[in-house]
């Protein structure tokens, strides 16, 4: 007997549990294990209904043009950078992402890297436990209460990074397309926010403007007591400036979340002692990715009883 329930396309594995719940509600096909996803499309695309992707991952329009009945893709995240949302616009396709569900845990991340990396504190944590402090003093670290955090990007996330340092006594910045009913100074360019910056703290889209937007020129007026800090693409930085102003000197340190060949990281990046790594992390937590997952499992089952997805873009 076929199927009654509505066929989706999974593109890149998700967590277990929403794996779970979308496999309780619809025909589930999951193009990361056709051996020949080409073949797949020609004879099942049709077939699909809806997409349910990542934001670090997206779909492809070659993909979306496969797949004529596909009228609803829901992102496992807030990042579209990776669907061509002009595409989707001409073709009536909505596109859902978990927005505000992830907004405190990547504000709190910024502030942790911010105060990790200003604290010494990888290598304080190497030190104490290696034993050495038996033999000699740790060395001093920097205060981060009171310098300078620039963000570029004000919105949810940006906004909730900006209250978070300005609790810690910290003067704010920021860069975004128009002006923002929030007391702190505008920037017009992120080169000029770079220049009046101890903190530079990337919380804007992967988006085509945005592409390598962090060059030599930006990490030139960080400068040499400068830290960059990025939670939000790695193709928001040119990352061959970015090593070379770490090795140079240019800037003080760089703390990243993200990368642009993730899961791969640089292996001149693993190699710099000015550098706090973590591997794309900033909402996962237990309880953000469980509400990312109820949000995705909602989009699609009001779309496919209502004709409208719930937190569209």
């Amino acid at each position: 007997m076929m199927s009654t329930q509505p066929h989706i396309l999974i593109i890149q594995p998700l967590m277990p549990q929403l794996d779970e719940k979308l496999s309780q509600h619809f025909h589930c096909h999951r193009l990361y294990d056709e051996q020949d996803a080409a073949l797949f499309l020609q004879r099942q695309g049709k077939e699909i209904q809806g997409i349910v992707t990542r934001g670090d991952v997206g779909v492809e329009t070659a993909i979306l043009e496969q797949l004529p009945a596909c009228k609803a893709i829901a992102v496992f995240g807030v990042g579209t950078d990776r669907i061509d949302l002009n595409y989707t616009a001409a073709h009536a396709i909505q596109v859902s992402i978990t927005s505000d569900i992830l907004t405190d845990d990547v504000a709190d991340l910024a502030m942790t890297l911010t105060l990790a990396f200003s604290r010494n504190l990888v290598a304080y944590h190497q030190f104490a436990r290696s034993g050495a402090w038996e033999n000699t003093s740790a060395s001093l670290s920097s205060k981060a209460s009171g310098k300078r955090m620039g963000i570029a990007g004000l919105g949810a996330i940006g906004l909730a990074i900006a209250r978070r340092a300005e609790a810690f006594g910290m003067e704010i910045a920021y860069t975004a397309r128009s002006q923002k009913n929030v007391p702190y100074q505008r920037c017009e360019s992120i080169e000029q926010l770079a220049a009046c910056s101890d903190f530079l703290v990337l919380a804007l889209p992967g988006s085509p403007e945005n592409i390598q937007l962090v060059d030599a020129k930006v990490l030139a007026a960080l400068g040499k007591s400068g830290v960059l800090i990025n939670i939000a693409r790695g193709t928001v930085v040119n990352e061959n400036d970015l090593i070379q102003a770490l090795q140079q000197g240019v800037i003080k340190g760089a703390a990243l979340d993200v990368f642009p060949q993730e899961p791969v990281i640089h292996p001149a990046l693993r190699e710099l002692d000015n550098v706090l790594l973590t591997p794309h992390i900033a909402s996962a937590t237990h309880e953000t990715r469980e509400g990312m997952a109820n949000n995705v499992l909602e989009n699609l089952l009001a779309y496919f009883s209502d004709g409208k997805m719930l937190t569209t873009v």
